[in-house]
């Protein structure tokens, strides 16, 4: 299946035409806020990234119910890059032809090239900000290789944002800096140009998965990626890499919650940016952090987001119920994105109804009953738009699956708990700010 036979190029960027007449030049997916494969975007409405094939097979088998919580699976494309004389290289997609791309499903997961994390690697990656004319080299991994930094192809973006982005430090005080991609958008973004330069000349076409893009009715999508469950190693991971993953759930909110925040990003009203947190950020959190984090992304700079708690547990309820009848299921290292409108209809009746509250204070000629009026409880019709969807299926499984060893009995209940726990603490919250 491939929805790419139609595609035009001459919207995409100046480079973009190199690429002939069937290439789409992809850029980085700018509201990417966690993952280590770099989602790039495809058109307004489609994001894609590379496949492997355990996530691509699981999204063609999901459950009708399902779907409702997951992005629409559009198919398959072929994905190189390709360099210019003044050194930019750019991916660029093609209609997906079987014997020409990559078989990249006859490699195990665990095989394919995958960047080394390091906090120190953190701090140091670099961002793009809005000039073009800086054009930055990409990361090396090491610190000290300034060498290689400087003979990497550069990448050139076309595709911005027009609300600046700002990542919120360590120390939970604000970076200088305001860019135009979310930081970890970009950080990915380099890193997979980096491992496809590295590999193999003969490999000259990748994979890649499309996907909905399920920001795309949201004007200033706020996005919180969380990762869910007690256990995040597949049936598949060696030794070692199971013990990482346990290593790494005991020492979060994984464990004691089932469920750990992975990337946020939230618009900020007052001052008209979004602040961005990432992985690092959350296997920190103790609990009382985790329900601190939650708040922060429920809140727009000036006040709680009270609205959205119920429409966002009415999803999370509803995805609970679903996943308690999918017996032998497993979800293992996947994701969970909860995303609402930073700027909404409903966020300008807030704003509106507090100016009025402050006139009818000061205005003693109205009614007593009108300035003691403080209510902001929205009608039913008002209520805003939110998302719930899971992500990430690459180690996923259930019975009778590419005939996997392992079979496990009932419901996924490390996801469940995680859902439970992500409920209980949303309806505390719901409580103490009413």
């Amino acid at each position: 299946m491939c929805v790419c036979q139609t595609m035009e190029v001459g919207k995409y960027g100046k480079n973009a035409s190199r690429a002939g007449e069937r290439g789409v030049l992809l850029e980085p997916f700018i509201h990417q806020v966690g993952g280590h494969s770099s989602m790039m975007r495809y058109d307004d409405h489609t994001v894609c990234k590379p496949l492997i094939s355990r996530e691509q097979r699981f999204y063609e088998s999901l459950p009708p119910e399902m779907k409702e919580f997951t992005p629409e699976y559009k198919g398959v494309v072929s994905v190189c890059f390709e360099g210019d004389s003044d050194g930019y290289i750019n991916l660029v997609a093609y209609p997906y032809v079987e014997s020409e791309a990559l078989e990249q499903d006859d490699m195990p997961e665990r095989d394919q090239p995958r960047r080394k994390h390091s906090r120190r690697s953190l701090h140091r990656s670099s961002s793009v900000g809005e000039h073009k004319e800086e054009r930055p080299g990409l990361p090396g991994d090491n610190p000290e290789s300034s060498i290689q930094e400087t003979k990497s192809p550069k990448v050139e973006l076309h595709i911005h944002s027009d609300v600046p982005f700002q990542m919120l430090d360590g120390n939970s005080g604000l970076s200088s800096e305001k860019i135009s991609y979310n930081p970890w958008s970009l950080r990915c973004h380099k890193q997979q140009l980096s491992r496809m330069r590295s590999e193999s000349k003969d490999r000259k076409l990748y994979k890649f998965l499309l996907l909905e893009n399920v920001v795309h009715h949201f004007r200033f999508p706020c996005v919180l990626d969380l990762k869910m469950g007690t256990r995040q190693h597949g049936d598949d991971a060696s030794e070692e890499k199971a013990a990482r993953q346990m290593k790494k759930c005991e020492q979060s909110t994984s464990a004691t919650l089932g469920v750990r925040v992975c990337g946020m990003q939230v618009y900020q009203l007052d001052t008209g940016h979004y602040l961005c947190r990432n992985k690092y950020y959350g296997r920190g959190l103790s609990i009382e952090g985790f329900r601190n984090a939650l708040y922060q992304y429920l809140h727009n700079g000036l006040e709680l987001r009270k609205d959205l708690f119920e429409p966002i547990l009415a999803k999370l309820r509803s995805l609970k119920a679903v996943l308690e009848r999918q017996a032998s299921y497993r979800f293992y290292s996947s994701s969970l994105l909860i995303i609402y409108d930073g700027k909404d209809n409903r966020a300008g009746m807030f704003m509106e109804r507090r100016a009025e509250m402050r006139l009818k204070r000061v205005d003693t000629s109205l009614p007593e009953s009108l300035q003691d009026d403080t209510s902001t409880e929205p009608s039913p019709s008002a209520l805003p738009k939110v998302d719930v969807r899971m992500i990430d299926f690459a180690h996923s499984t259930f019975k009778g699956f590419r005939d996997d060893p392992t079979v496990h009995d009932g419901p996924d209940m490390g996801y469940v708990f995680g859902l439970e726990s992500l409920i209980n603490i949303m309806e505390q919250m719901r409580e103490e700010n009413q």
